[in-house]
């Protein structure tokens, strides 16, 4: 797509390791920039801890190794700066000052640069020397709060890191426009992008009820967000799950009738239900554990309730959903699998739109 792309001919400097800078840019490698991945002579920790993610986020990006640390080194990544487009680091606040590239230097290095830092806590404020990890984010932001489950303390609520993700996308936002501010003003700019403060961002969706509602007490605000009558992963007689959302009245009352529950729950509206949360989704787990997954998709899908099958990961990349809409492609080093960026653009002759 590179030749294609929207973002053809914008080339990116990327000095970041693991998740949330390389998931950057791979987004903007998707969409057509020309990304030079600059690892150190150790190479990126990813190598190790996780081959697979990295040849992934890795693939279709040039690779360079420079050490910074050398001065010939760090005259090659000027070098690589003088007619870059964007700069990705990960580095602690500070470092690249240290090593003589902070964001006044990269500025009159090439003044049209855009410097993107992706950091923990942000490059100023109480935590900036802070050490941190998605778990720390999502701690800070309020997200892990809400992981756990009803009467469970808070946990860690996904296998994939919410936090860095959620970070690296609001870091590609951030860089989207601030190239289109280029392009009117013609000078680049430093972007301060700090994981925990994007984190905190998407906990708008819950911050405005609670205030409204006058909520403050965690448990009260843990049995709001998992009391959720028909509305959850229930089992299946083959082993498998499915989740089931009847939230919204004539869902519920759907799913009344395809399953055959007590008629006294037909018509219940939503605050009669919350109180009867626990019975409701014993009765639905009852009904489930009876069948297919298969066929509970099938008898809710038959009536409009909305459905779906837990796929397993592993399975992702062969499911209907991903194949029917052209998302899979594969790595050009080893033919790994993985989920292309989700938009079609009209350039892209290898995917309908």
């Amino acid at each position: 797509m590179s030749a294609q792309g929207p973002l053809a001919g914008v080339r990116v400097i990327d000095l970041s390791e693991l998740a949330p800078g390389p998931f950057l840019t791979r987004i903007l490698a998707d969409l057509g920039a020309e990304v030079i991945k600059v690892e150190r002579p150790q190479g990126d920790l990813a190598r190790i801890m996780a081959p697979g993610t990295f040849e992934v986020l890795a693939d279709g990006k040039q690779l360079e190794t420079v050490d910074l640390k050398d001065p010939a080194g760090l005259a090659r990544l000027k070098e690589l700066l003088a007619d870059a487009d964007l700069l990705v680091e990960g580095f602690r606040p500070g470092v690249l000052d240290r090593l003589g590239l902070g964001p006044a230097v990269t500025a009159e290095l090439n003044p049209r640069l855009i410097h993107v830092s992706i950091s923990g806590f942000g490059q100023s404020g109480p935590n900036v020397k802070a050490a941190g990890h998605d778990i720390n984010y999502q701690a800070m932001a309020g997200l892990l709060a809400l992981g756990g489950g009803l009467d469970q303390p808070p946990a860690l609520g996904q296998g994939v890191p919410i936090a860095d993700l959620t970070g690296a996308l609001y870091a590609t936002i951030a860089t989207l426009a601030a190239l289109q501010q280029r392009h009117r003003t013609g000078r680049g700019q430093h972007l301060d992008v700090a994981i925990t403060d994007a984190a905190m961002h998407a906990m708008n969706l819950q911050l405005g009820q609670y205030e409204l509602d006058g909520v403050t007490d965690l448990a009260e605000i843990r049995r709001r967000a998992f009391t959720k009558p028909g509305y959850g992963v229930f089992p299946t007689s083959d082993g498998r799950w499915v989740s089931i959302a009847s939230i919204e009245q004539h869902f519920w009352d759907r799913l009344v009738e395809a399953f055959g529950l007590d008629e006294s729950l037909k018509g219940a509206p939503h605050r009669d239900r919350v109180q009867r949360n626990a019975e409701i989704n014993q009765h639905v787990a009852a009904r489930t554990a009876t069948m297919t997954a298969r066929e509970v998709v099938d008898a809710l899908s038959a009536v409009d309730v909305p459905v779906a099958e837990v796929v397993n990961p592993a399975e992702l990349t062969d499911s209907e959903q991903a194949t029917a809409r052209g998302l899979v492609a594969r790595t050009q080093a080893n033919g790994l699998a993985y989920i292309r960026f989700p938009v079609a653009f009209k350039e892209e002759p290898d995917r309908e739109l």
